[in-house]
C-alpha cells in the first residue's frame, strides 16, 4: 500500500508543481508590464481605426460633394439649354430681318409697291412678335453710352454737338436673348 500512496504523492506532487508553473505564467502574462504593453497595443489600434474611420468619412463626404457639385452641374446645364435653345435659330433668321428692314425702308413705293410693302410690313412684325416670345429683344445703340459688350464701333466721328462716347449711327442692328448677346449693333461712335 505505501507504494500506491508514493505514486499517489508522486502524482500530486506533479499535479501541485504543474499548477504552480501555470500561476507563474499566468502572474508573469498578467503582470502590470504585460498589461500596459497590452493597453498600449489596444490604444495604438484603436487610434489606428479611428483614423481609417475618420478617412473613410472624408471619402464618403468627399464623394457626396462631387455627386452634388455634378447633379448641380447638369441641371445648370439644362436649364440653360432650355433658357437659349432659341439661339441658333435665331443666329439663322438675323439675316432675313436685316434685308425685311432694308426692303422696308423704300421710299414713296408705287402704287403696284404698296400692297407688297404692306404684306412684307405684316411678315415681318408677325416674325419680330414671334422672337419677342421667345426673348430676343433688339439692343438700343443711337444716343446711348457704347458699349463694348453690345456694340461694334466701325466708325467713329467728331460732333460736338453730342457727348464723347456716344452711339452716333447705328449701321446693322444687334440683337440679345434673354441675357445674352447673340450680335453686336454695328456702330458709329462720337470721339
Amino acid at each position: 500500500m505505501e507504494h500506491k500512496n508514493t505514486e499517489h504523492d508522486q502524482t500530486v506532487m506533479e499535479q501541485e508543481t504543474n499548477i504552480e508553473e501555470e500561476v507563474q505564467e499566468t502572474e508573469e502574462t498578467v503582470s502590470p508590464e504585460n498589461q500596459n504593453n497590452e493597453l498600449a497595443e489596444a490604444m495604438k489600434t484603436i487610434e489606428e481605426l479611428k483614423q481609417q474611420l475618420e478617412e473613410a468619412e472624408n471619402k464618403q463626404l468627399r464623394i457626396q460633394a462631387d455627386a452634388e457639385n455634378f447633379k448641380r452641374r447638369l441641371q445648370n446645364e439644362k436649364i440653360s439649354i432650355e433658357k437659349y435653345k432659341a439661339q441658333s435659330l435665331v443666329t439663322e433668321l438675323l439675316p432675313a430681318l436685316d434685308n425685311f428692314e432694308r426692303a422696308l425702308k423704300v421710299e414713296n413705293p408705287d402704287d403696284v409697291l404698296k400692297p407688297f410693302i404692306q404684306g412684307m410690313e405684316m411678315v415681318y412684325k408677325a416674325i419680330i412678335e414671334a422672337l419677342k416670345r421667345e426673348g430676343v429683344e433688339p439692343i438700343e445703340a443711337v444716343g446711348q453710352p457704347f458699349d463694348p459688350h453690345l456694340h461694334q464701333a466701325v466708325m467713329t466721328e467728331s460732333n460736338s454737338e453730342m457727348e464723347a462716347g456716344v452711339v452716333i449711327e447705328e449701321f446693322q442692328k444687334g440683337y440679345k436673348l434673354k441675357d445674352r448677346v447673340i450680335r453686336p449693333s454695328m456702330v458709329k461712335v462720337n470721339e
